[in-house]
């Protein structure tokens, strides 16, 4: 299992303040997980590519975006050209997912693909050695808040046996809290996005700490 990373998620910031946002959680945060979401693909809309270029130079955190989109064949990869250092598409809406993680990972982002909870990893195994990141939400997307689903956890155990030796991290979001984490971990997680459970908190940089604590000590 790789290192524990944790992304926190702006979804749960004050948009209004989001530079500010960021920069209380640069000592502590891996890196930024930005949800951008269409009002399509899910029922809810977000913040998009102009906001994306004005965080990469603002923020001395990696940008960690996830597509909640439509078409993401066609718009994830300006989202590697505008400086994210990982870009995370859903499999249920890509129409060709292997040429898009190589279009990515060319436009030199880390590759992700994301599955919503009640997708299934297997048909997608043999996807593997194009990713850098596999995403298994944990939570039905759209968003923040929610309860963890504790249905996810096994697949969670399968994905991570499927990886073996391969390089990719495993990344959950959805529900994360100092409770929850442990049990992704336990089961094979190392990345953690957490929005509520950070901005939520009286002291983000605190909590992340405690989030990764967690982590560490289920790790197994």
């Amino acid at each position: 299992m790789g290192r524990v990373q944790i992304s926190p998620s702006i979804l749960s910031a004050d948009f209004a303040r989001l530079s500010e946002e960021v920069a209380v959680i640069a000592d502590t945060a891996d890196w930024v997980h930005v949800d951008v979401m269409d009002n399509h693909f899910v029922p809810n809309l977000t913040l998009g590519l102009p906001v994306v270029e004005a965080l990469q130079k603002s923020s001395a955190l990696p940008l960690d975006c996830h597509l909640m989109i439509e078409q993401p064949d066609r718009w994830a990869p300006a989202y590697a050209e505008a400086g994210a250092a990982s870009v995370t598409f859903h499999v249920e809406a890509a129409d060709a997912p292997i040429r898009l993680a190589r279009a990515l990972r060319s436009a030199g982002a880390r590759a992700g693909m994301a599955l919503k909870p009640a997708t299934s990893v297997e048909p997608y195994l043999d996807l593997l050695p194009e990713l850098d990141l596999l995403l298994l939400m944990t939570v039905e997307p759209g968003f923040g808040g929610q309860p963890f689903l504790d249905a996810v956890l096994p697949k969670i155990r399968r994905a991570k046996a499927a990886i073996g030796d391969f390089d990719i991290w495993l990344q959950v979001d959805g529900g994360i809290t100092a409770e929850t984490i442990e049990r992704c971990a336990e089961a094979g997680a190392d990345n953690f996005v957490a929005g509520t459970a950070v901005y939520g908190a009286d002291d983000p940089a605190a909590a992340i700490t405690a989030l990764r604590a967690a982590a560490e000590r289920s790790k197994p």
